[in-house]
This record gives structure tokens, sequence and C-alpha cells, in this order.
């Protein structure tokens, strides 16, 4: 099975795709929550072609193994970040080719695992484990805990790492802030403030920047890798959500999950060239392989959008499931 290479940054949910799943395109993993199932969507007819039940209330996030095969699904429970609300301490171990939950991952104790990422460096699967404040580390070969990160701050909800895999950076919702963590040395590095509360992270195809967005204004944190500070602020025509570089580094594609858009950030300028009207609650963005395509997850409308780079047009809307949330692609 010819394996594919790393196409940018890691990032929570945008993961490693080889194997052909579905040979003719790729295919598009989609965590339902309300539904409680994983979708697999082909990309070449924007049509789901199977749903994978996941025991107990479906995970928000997913990620995938570089060869494609295997999807890892923690499951956070039934509350939003910070409510009250069940525990949850499994992850769902997903083999893409039966389409089935194959194994579990389980914590002694209730953790809420929410982001899992997988990083080709180390070969180690991170997942943000929020009531203990830190990111555990999972050998998939095992399938063992075998280490953990402290965060430093509750509410570390999801993850980016590096290129390298060396650093790792945690957006903290209700402390407003950002982890800057030694992920080889298992220490946090420092805590840089952002806002009274923030939401989601990516970093730039280069490395150099890392962005959250403040969840009492419409603004979005750019933080410089090289200082570990806040650099400057792009100020957003509505409160920003979830974030994505495109291919080419040119462009972040930013969610304004209550206003129904995408905002398209100049990364030269670091200001807002034009916005795209979206279905309800769009919030998370993954990218096209190509580069050409960027798929919108949409919580509220049930759908993903697909929206064409460059020319910024919606190509059109999948029905995904009930509360269309965390995203892969797969080929």
């Amino acid at each position: 099975m010819k394996r594919a290479n790393f196409w940018g940054p890691i990032v929570c949910g945008a993961a490693f795709c080889a194997s052909s799943v579905v040979a003719s395109s790729e295919t598009l993993l989609v965590a339902n929550q309300h539904d409680a199932n994983l979708a697999m969507i082909d990309t070449a007819s924007n049509k789901v072609i199977a749903t994978i039940p996941v025991e107990g209330v479906t995970g928000h996030e997913l990620a995938v193994s570089p060869d494609g095969k295997t999807a890892y699904v923690p499951i956070y429970g039934n509350a939003g970040v910070g409510r009250a609300g069940t525990d949850g301490s499994d992850i769902s171990v997903i083999d893409l080719g039966s389409r089935k939950v194959v194994k579990k991952i389980t914590f002694d104790h209730g953790v809420r695992p929410h982001c899992a990422v997988y990083d080709k460096n180390s070969g180690k699967l991170y997942v943000t484990t929020e009531l203990d404040k830190s990111i555990t580390i999972i050998d998939p070969k095992t399938l063992k805990i075998v280490g953990s990160v402290p965060t430093g701050q509750e509410q570390s909800h999801m993850l980016v790492l590096s290129k390298d895999g060396k650093r790792g950076y945690t957006a903290n919702v209700g402390p407003g802030t950002v982890s800057v963590l030694d992920m080889v040395g298992k220490k946090t590095v420092t805590i840089i403030p952002i806002s009274g509360n923030t939401q989601r992270i990516s970093i730039s195809r280069d490395g150099s920047m890392v962005f959250t967005a403040d969840q009492k204004k419409p603004q979005l944190a750019v933080i410089d890798t090289a200082t570990d500070k806040v650099k400057g602020w792009v100020e957003l025509p509505g409160k920003g959500y979830g974030t994505a570089s495109t291919l080419d580094g040119r462009w972040l594609l930013v969610t304004l999950r209550g206003d129904k858009k995408v905002a398209v950030v100049d990364l030269k300028s670091l200001e807002v060239a034009q916005t795209i009207d979206m279905p309800d609650g769009p919030s998370e963005v993954v990218i096209s392989h190509d580069g050409k395509k960027a798929y919108v997850a949409c919580n509220f409308a049930n759908q993903v959008a697909v929206v064409e780079v460059g020319s910024w047009k919606v190509d059109g809307t999948i029905d995904a499931g009930k509360y269309a949330d965390g995203m892969a692609l797969v080929r």
C-alpha cells in the first residue's frame, strides 16, 4: 500500500493520509457528535459511503495513522468544555478497512480526552486529557499509555505540534491561555495569556506562527513561535473559532461560528481579505492534499461545506450527520 507524503504541520484532525480507503478519491472522515458515529465521505461524489457506530457519546475530534488504516476517536463525554456532564475515559480505535471499532484505549478514571494528534516524528499518539491538565502519550503499536506532558492549565482542549514534533501548543479554553510544551522533555515551557476565553489552535505552514481565537472579542491572536509571545492580532468581522492554513501558506481560513461565515486572512498583511457565507455553525477546517479544496464542518447545519481554495466559492455541501464536527482526510 503506497504511503502518502506528509503535507504540512501537524494539526488536530488534519491527519496523515496514506492508504486507499476509497481508491478513486480522498475519503473525508467526520465525527458526528449527536449521531455517535464516524461518517466516511467520498470526496469525488460528496456522498456518505459508510457510517461507523462509536459506542457511547462519540468524540469531537479524531486522528488517523500515517498508513491511513486506523482512526482514533477520543470519547469526550456528553458535555461542552468546562461544563457539567459525563467524563469520558476511552479512545475508540477504528479499523477503516473493516469499518469497525476493533479496540479501545481505556484510562483508569475520567479525563475527558478530546484532541488526538498522531506525530510521525516520534511515532506516538498524543491526546489532550483535560481533567488531568495534560497531554497523554500513547504508543499506537501497543495501545498503552507511555507518558504525559503537563500543560499547567485547565481545559487544555486542542493541541497542535510543530513540524518536527518537538513543540506543542494547547488552547486552554476557560483560562484563556496557550501552553507551550516541550514534547521531548515532557514539560511546560511557558504559558501565554490570550483572553478571558479562547478556542481552537493551529500553526502556520512554515511553523513561525500559532493562531488561536479570542472568544471575548472578534480578534485572532498571532503567536510568534520564536519568542513564544503574541506578536499581533487579526481583527475579524465576528468572533473566530477554528483555523487552518492553505497548503501554500498564503491564507488562513477562520471560521466565524456565530456569523455563518469563514474569513479569509492574508498571512502577509494579517488582514481579512474577504468572507465566505457558510451553513450554520462553521467550526473546523481541513485542507485537501492537493490544496484545492477546504472542507468546513458546520455543526448546527449537520453539514460539511466544500470551498474552492483561491476562488473562495462554495462548491457544494455534504449532509454528514448530526452535529458534524472533527474531521480528517485519508487517501
